[in-house]
């Protein structure tokens, strides 16, 4: 029987195929390198999604662990999709004890509303409050 399972340890994490991921596959950072997924990792709270010690899903969480936190880099490999792990992975962020409390976490998503809305996330109350610099091909420069 195949056990799902989540962990914050940076040492379990497979970063070769967390890069090759967000690279290869993600739609909002192909191209990026692997030195800067590697600093990204150890900048953050990360959570690996571990199928029987093979890295199926991953999310980041950049915070200041006391008033804000933005969830980035959460995926599941398409072949595991449809399992209840991302379900899971959201689970276990939202009840990490270091992210609680917070006034404001934020994320970006094309695809999963659902998915976080499940854990209370929405469209921005006052989008007007919000702004971004963002550039969504920098990794392919």
């Amino acid at each position: 029987m195949s056990s799902f399972k989540i962990t914050t340890d940076k040492t379990e994490l497979d970063v070769p195929a967390i890069h090759h991921f967000l690279g290869t596959q993600s739609t909002w950072a192909i191209g990026i390198a692997l030195d800067t997924v590697q600093r990204a990792i150890d900048h953050s709270l990360c959570f690996g999604g571990l199928l029987d010690g093979r890295q199926v899903a991953f999310a980041r969480v950049v915070s200041d662990y006391a008033t804000f936190a933005y969830l980035v880099d959460v995926y599941v490999l398409e072949e595991y999709r449809g399992r209840g792990y991302s379900k899971q992975l959201m689970d276990a962020v939202m009840a990490h004890p270091d992210l609680q409390g917070l006034r404001r976490f934020m994320l970006a998503t094309s695809t999963a509303h659902g998915l976080y809305a499940r854990h209370g996330f929405t469209a921005p109350l006052r989008p007007a409050s919000l702004m971004e610099k963002y550039v969504p091909d920098i990794y392919m420069r």
